[in-house]
């Protein structure tokens, strides 16, 4: 990335303008950030194992849906959340909808783990929040 400073020392004097740089170092940090976090492919032993490791990250993983719950929220949004096994440990999905998948089914799952979230008076642990979810 570019700094303010290094602008001026890379570009000859009669291009150089404040504005100019004030305008490259802008882009460059704004492209920084534009650019999407690819998700960590994990297993649901892995997030059990090294919970800090993943917190805040966004995650791929696939296993066996358990505990399976469709709930509405008190706005009337359709929810489910289930656990995603592995056969050793497993991990808590929260996402909005009708659930894509029974129990017992396989499923594919891409979201961000939070070890900790507090929604409204209500806190969850070590869970999912899945932006994508498939079946195979």
């Amino acid at each position: 990335m570019v700094s303010r400073e290094s602008c001026s020392a890379a570009l000859p004097f009669a291009l150089v303008s404040r504005r100019l740089c004030s305008f490259v170092f802008v882009a460059g940090l704004l492209l920084a950030l534009a650019v999407p976090a690819w998700p960590l492919d994990t297993s649901p032993a892995d997030i059990a194992r090294t919970p800090e490791r993943f917190d805040g990250k966004v995650v791929t993983l696939t296993g066996k849906v358990t505990n399976l719950q469709t709930r509405v929220s008190q706005k009337g949004n359709p929810y489910f959340t289930f656990d995603l096994s592995d056969g050793a440990q497993a991990v808590r999905v929260f996402s909005y909808g009708p659930p894509p998948c029974p129990a017992g089914a396989t499923a594919t799952i891409e979201g961000r783990f939070q070890r900790v979230k507090r929604v409204g008076r209500y806190t969850f642990y070590n869970e999912i929040d899945a932006t994508t979810v498939a079946c195979r």
